[in-house]
């Protein structure tokens, strides 16, 4: 089905006839006919009756009407918004993050678009990082910032910076700031499948283990959970480090193993040379400059000064 037989359906359900439909879109009423044929064959359906004089609709044709008129309707509209659009208007880049940058990055990527001359506007969505290359891949947006994405992938890879897993608990688990790896094993934890993934496979070599008490795929429900109730978690450090969520949990460093997950750009190949892409590519690496001088991405404190260079 397509916008070109829907209009002839249309326009011959308008008329009454195909003779006076015909004329009435400039087209040979063979081609019309025969437009009319593939729609039917395509749906299924007979939408018209033929009659000594003219034609009239069935009620499959009828329910067909209805539909089509505000599908090209809506078809009208879109076409009118892209022909209008303004040459120097801002260029649109979709970028994906996963649920636990989201919250740390997006307000500094926002701002830095706002205020800058990039003529970029940046939208952005959510998933973790399976779904967002499988997006990246499809089209359904430009770029995305994954976490140990597989080498094999058709994309263009810029690693931004490693970030350590903590064990981020309730204080009322009393426990240490520091943790060896058979302390974690006693520690009841609030994991996604994705972050339990990561770590255990780190961790499998040196013979250690997570004690998974549930499996919750939500970032935003793990944090919920271990700022209010006595619940632990191994998450990146980042997830953690605002000073609202600092001041109320604990956060452990894990000794006798180096868990961290790798972030990286990911951008598909044909665009890697998109300006307005690059453009942001520039203000991502940028923003994780800053934010790391902060301290979000390590066991220092976030109020610590920066680093000299």
């Amino acid at each position: 089905m397509n916008l070109r037989a829907l209009r002839y359906f249309v326009a011959i359900a308008d008329a009454g006839s195909f003779t006076a439909a015909a004329a009435a879109v400039a087209v040979a009423q063979p081609a019309l006919t025969r437009q009319l044929r593939e729609l039917e064959s395509d749906l299924g359906v007979q939408l018209l009756l033929r009659l000594p004089r003219g034609v009239r609709l069935t009620p499959a044709g009828v329910t067909l009407y209805e539909s089509a008129q505000r599908m090209l309707a809506e078809a009208a509209r879109v076409r009118q918004l892209l022909a209008n659009r303004p040459a120097d208007s801002q260029a649109a880049v979709v970028l994906g993050a996963s649920p636990t940058l989201a919250r740390v990055l997006l307000p500094g990527l926002f701002e830095s678009c706002q205020r800058g001359v990039s003529g970029i506007q940046l939208r952005a969505r959510e998933a973790f990082t399976p779904a967002l290359l499988d997006w990246l891949e499809r089209g359904m947006i430009d770029m995305a910032i994954v976490t140990n994405p597989d080498a094999g992938r058709p994309l263009s890879l810029f690693p931004l910076l490693g970030e350590p897993f903590a064990l981020v608990s309730h204080p009322s688990l009393h426990i240490d700031p520091v943790v060896s790896i058979r302390q974690l094993a006693a520690v009841p934890l609030l994991v996604t499948s994705l972050h339990r993934g990561l770590v255990e496979r780190q961790l499998l070599p040196l013979g250690g283990r997570l004690n998974v008490r549930a499996e919750i795929d939500s970032v935003d429900s793990i944090r919920e959970l271990v700022l209010h109730g006595p619940w632990a978690t191994v998450m990146p450090i980042s997830v953690f480090k605002d000073p609202s969520a600092a001041r109320s949990v604990v956060i452990s460093e894990i000794t006798g193993v180096q868990l961290n997950r790798l972030l990286v750009l990911a951008m598909r190949i044909e665009n890697r040379d998109n300006s307005p892409q690059l453009a942001l590519k520039e203000i991502i690496e940028a923003e994780f400059t800053r934010l790391a001088r902060r301290g979000m991405f390590s066991f220092a404190s976030s109020a610590d000064p920066a680093p000299a260079a």
